[in-house]
């Protein structure tokens, strides 16, 4: 069979390892969001946001029912999102998210990962600082001060609208989110949002390359590959 088999089998289980670490999250995330609410998307804003991410990012809908329905039942697991900061390659600035049922176990991962790049974990606000935590929409458009208008008209706090290339950028207040949205889908029928998404965008950035890029890359690898890791924000710019 050959190189070629073997490059074809390393590819399908590699990209199986990535649906797998994918289902795992969505499933973490909506059962969650049914638990602390309601688990009906029609009358959870959280779990319906999160149910047409996941459709969007085609998770199968057995993962999706079986999450929901297993926070519709008694008892269960207890989550808690827990947020770690630190310093990255290069003297990056990074924000892991996480889901977890063993804190004891998440942050011993967390900072194997940190460790074993040489990074640093700081303290809870060393680089959060330095983040901006803003609901960011996105879609094809090209009237920035229509969105505008129809932002104030729903007395939406928003920080920016930025228009480019026929693409939109609507940054508000996270807090914002759901009201933002509301706003956008009635103000604009039938439009679809390319992003959607609560985040945090860096107020400055820092780019490496080299080594220190190189090292970035397996840092981002080794957290991706932690079950309890959400999401990992950074200022990081790789140099090509």
């Amino acid at each position: 069979m050959g190189r070629s088999f073997e490059n074809r089998k390393h590819a399908i289980f590699k990209t199986a390892a990535i649906k797998s670490k994918l289902y795992s999250r969505y499933g973490k995330l909506l059962y969650v969001a049914a638990k602390n609410g309601v688990p009906n998307p029609e009358n959870n804003p959280t779990l319906r946001h999160l149910v047409e991410r996941a459709k969007r990012e085609q998770v199968p809908a057995h993962v999706i029912d079986r999450a929901i329905e297993k926070a519709a039942g008694a008892g269960g697991e207890d989550f808690v999102t827990v947020r770690y900061e630190g310093f990255g390659p290069g003297g990056t600035s990074v924000i892991v998210d996480c889901l977890t049922d063993n804190n004891n176990r998440t942050i011993t991962d967390v900072r194997n990962c940190f460790n074993r790049t040489g990074s640093r974990m700081g303290p809870t606000g060393s680089v959060s600082h330095m983040f901006d935590h803003v609901a960011l929409f996105q879609f094809v458009g090209d009237d920035g001060d229509k969105v505008l208008e129809v932002m104030l008209n729903a007395d939406v706090d928003v920080d920016d609208v930025e228009v480019e290339e026929g693409q939109v950028s609507l940054y508000a207040k996270a807090s914002e989110f759901f009201k933002a949205k509301t706003a956008l889908q009635e103000g604009f029928p039938g439009l679809e949002l390319e992003t959607a998404e609560v985040t945090w965008l860096p107020q400055s950035s820092k780019q490496i390359s080299g080594e220190d890029a190189q090292t970035f890359k397996k840092f981002l690898d080794l957290l991706n590959e932690c079950d309890d890791v959400q999401e990992v924000y950074h200022n990081a710019v790789l140099a090509e």
